[in-house]
């Protein structure tokens, strides 16, 4: 089991895999490609203190060199659930698993808008993870939003399963159902389904994990970057404005010595 995992690869999450490495603990930073984020693409960064001028792909680039030197471990993935078991957390991203007995939460700005019907039949027919709900729908007819790289593999793990799985490539959905899903309406089709499977690049952190507090769209966290949940710790621009680099670091920075020190009382 592991110390710490980190959900984001900016520059929260990289400063907060320095300091949990600091603190002698195992840390993995579970992340996109860098290259996809809004900061690799500025060409110029003036506002972070002691590096005026320096690129975001360069910025990014050092703080993942710092954070693979210290010893944590840098994952391209996409995570579609984090559940709490006991005094441990399990995260599923693409089609593996892992736990830590802590969680920090660097997500960035949530910038996904929700389908009709996604929350309200979250847990009743829709789903992010193949690999924790596939087994479920053995048999019945699953549909597959594909809206993400790796999706259409998702899709086929549901085949292997012998799932009837309808794949979906438009970004026209509403999701049908009262307690639980009975269709969805695509591009003005309804097509008749027992699950709804989301592959996106991005989930809502309230999605992510259920029962988590936000407000307006961001984490809810204390000064020392808890959250409602014991155990998860959230930084940077999940939790609010200003979206600042030196604020996400800095943040990052606290979520760790937080984490830390809830994985020494345990």
């Amino acid at each position: 089991m592991l110390d710490i995992i980190i959900v984001g690869g900016g520059p929260a999450g990289l400063s907060a895999a320095i300091a949990a490495r600091q603190r002698n603990h195992s840390a993995i930073v579970i992340s996109n490609d860098m290259s996809k984020s809004g900061l690799f693409k500025a060409p110029r960064v003036d506002n972070y203190p002691g590096l005026p001028g320096i690129s975001g792909a360069q910025l990014l680039s050092e703080l993942s060199s710092h954070a693979k030197d210290s010893g944590a471990d840098l994952i391209i993935g996409k995570v579609s659930t984090i559940l709490p078991s006991g005094n441990s957390f399990t995260v599923a991203y693409d089609t593996e698993i892992l736990t830590a007995k802590s969680i920090i939460l660097a997500t960035g700005a949530a910038q996904t808008a929700l389908f009709p019907g996604e929350e309200e039949l979250l847990g009743r027919g829709v789903s992010y993870c193949t690999t924790c709900d596939g087994m479920l729908y053995r048999g019945k007819r699953v549909c597959v939003i594909c809206l993400a790289p790796g999706a259409e593999d998702e899709a086929d793990y549901l085949v292997s399963l012998d799932c009837d799985v309808i794949r979906i490539t438009t970004q026209d959905v509403i999701i049908n159902g009262d307690k639980k899903v009975i269709s969805i309406i695509a591009d003005g089709e309804e097509i008749a389904c027992e699950g709804v499977f989301i592959i996106r690049q991005a989930i809502a952190p309230h999605l992510l994990l259920p029962g988590l507090e936000t407000s307006d769209g961001y984490i809810s966290i204390n000064p020392s970057g808890e959250t409602n949940i014991t155990g998860v710790f959230a930084a940077g621009d999940c939790v609010g404005t200003p979206h600042q680099i030196a604020k996400a670091v800095g943040q990052g920075l606290v979520a760790a010595l937080s984490a830390s020190q809830h994985i020494k009382n345990q």
